[in-house]
């Protein structure tokens, strides 16, 4: 798996939410992406009203839960490991239990507990209010499995216990499902159809955050662009929805307006995007709001419009590249990302050739690239012949890092000279004198202590950057800080 940056890798200290009368220890471990952190939160919530309070030290855990990642054989084969190494654990800690969440759960299901034998527990991402029963079971001697996908769960009614927090950046989840059937991609099927949280219980989780000193927010969803709440429902029952529902009803622009509005203190972002749902309006809210930041990850996946037809992505390069020009046309200063998959079945030189211009047009500040590795189950497995040798993906692959690593370096640069406003997360960790922190443009900066602290927002003049990073002195707080 190739990354320029890691996204997932952020606060550096377990700030745990502990409940005093709390007996029982409770490790968990995360895989994949934002939404799997999340759900761990949301997991760690409920079982705190089950006597745990949640551990950093595994060898005192009584429950040990996996939330797992199967977007790629690769994620899938780790917690395999992880797993079995937990199960060997249990030689030496006979009451502990081991639990697998989360979409490899979902996928793989009884086969967890029927052949493989390696933990207590299954659990799909829409069951997580039924660990208490599942614990029972176990205890009892009983399988314990709930892989049952809902239709209506959102858990905007629980409030997650902060895990890997520095106190200052928190994710909300707004959609969970979803509802495009890209060849490719399992979660539509581990994850189920695509809903809406209720806006009020979102806009109640960020004030909850605000009152407990966090200052920025990303809104999470496998697809935010199409939050649509109509009072409940599936998204796919929207078009059913009375007329006073649609007047009504909230999108993704007007949900950002909301939370830019009210909290005029704290910064905003969102993931993920797709390109085919994101509208004008949307482009249109980051540019209105200086506390909504510069930055949106827009998957493209391939830069060639046959590949994206057989990806079944609703869009083509023509569209891809419309959309993104009047991002640059609206908002000058944005900073994009991409998700791209090298050597999909069928892909030819021509195919490649097209994502390699697609990137040097678009010109990405950074990427997550990946040779395509089949998943059972999605209809790309199912109808297409994995056909593109290994050799050539790495070979393809190794082109596009490297013509996106030059244009990620260029566009750091483009920062020298100028002053920006960051988000104090951390101390560096190179460094232990300096602060790391977040531009609105998502890239992290680097500078000297002084007297600021986390949590800050702090205008830094910028005198030299990597590829990855910019580095720079603090010159006075920004407008942002309270």
């Amino acid at each position: 798996m190739e990354k320029v940056i890691d996204e997932n890798k952020q606060g550096t200290s377990l700030q745990l939410e502990q409940k005093q009368d709390n007996k029982k220890k409770l490790f968990i471990e995360s895989y994949g992406c934002q939404m799997n952190f999340s759900d761990s939160e949301i997991v760690a919530s409920i079982l705190s009203n089950e006597g745990y309070n949640t551990t950093d030290k595994l060898e005192e855990a009584d429950l040990v839960l996996v939330n797992t990642c199967s977007i790629r054989d690769k994620a899938e084969q780790t917690v395999r490991k992880r797993l079995t190494q937990y199960n060997q654990m249990k030689t030496k800690n006979p009451g502990m239990k081991v639990g697998v969440l989360g979409c490899m759960a979902e996928r793989l299901k009884a086969k967890f507990l029927e052949e493989e034998k390696i933990v207590d527990m299954v659990v799909g991402p829409d069951a997580y209010k039924d660990l208490p029963n599942l614990l029972k079971d176990v205890e009892e001697g009983r399988d314990a499995i709930n892989v049952i996908l809902s239709k209506d769960e959102t858990y905007g009614d629980i409030s997650p216990v902060r895990l890997q927090s520095n106190g200052v950046t928190a994710f909300v989840s707004i959609t969970r499902g979803c509802d495009n059937m890209c060849t490719f991609c399992v979660v539509p099927f581990t994850r189920g159809r695509e809903r809406s949280r209720d806006p009020q219980s979102i806009i109640e989780e960020i004030r909850d955050l605000k009152e407990r000193g966090f200052k920025e927010v990303t809104l999470l969803g496998q697809n935010v662009d199409s939050f649509v709440w109509f009072g409940g429902g599936l998204k796919k029952d929207f078009e059913k929805a009375t007329e006073m529902q649609k007047a009504t009803a909230v999108d993704f622009a007007q949900l950002l307006d909301q939370c830019a509005t009210m909290f005029p203190k704290m910064r905003f972002r969102f993931s993920t995007s797709n390109p085919q749902d994101m509208h004008i309006e949307v482009i249109e809210m980051v540019a209105k709001h200086d506390n909504i930041c510069n930055y949106i990850h827009l998957p493209v996946q391939s830069g060639s419009t046959r590949i994206l037809q057989e990806m079944n992505r609703q869009h083509t390069r023509e569209e891809y590249i419309a959309l993104v020009d009047k991002i640059y046309e609206l908002i000058p200063d944005i900073s994009l990302s991409q998700d791209i998959i090298t050597g999909f079945p069928t892909e030819t030189e021509e195919d490649h050739q097209d994502t390699l211009s697609l990137i040097e047009h678009v010109r990405y500040d950074f990427g997550y690239m990946f040779a395509y590795s089949e998943r059972p189950g999605t209809l790309a497995a199912r109808k297409l012949e994995d056909d593109v040798p290994e050799e050539v993906k790495k070979r393809r692959l190794s082109e596009i890092i490297d013509v996106q690593r030059a244009i990620g370096l260029e566009r750091m640069e483009r920062f020298l000279g100028l002053t920006v406003e960051v988000l104090i997360e951390k101390t560096s960790k190179r460094n232990e004198e300096e602060w790391s922190g977040r531009n609105s443009q998502n890239t992290t900066v680097i500078f000297p202590k002084e007297n600021y602290k986390v949590g800050d927002f702090v205008m830094v003049e910028i005198t030299d950057c990597t590829s990855a990073t910019l580095i720079g002195k603090p010159v006075g707080y920004s407008s942002m800080q309270e």
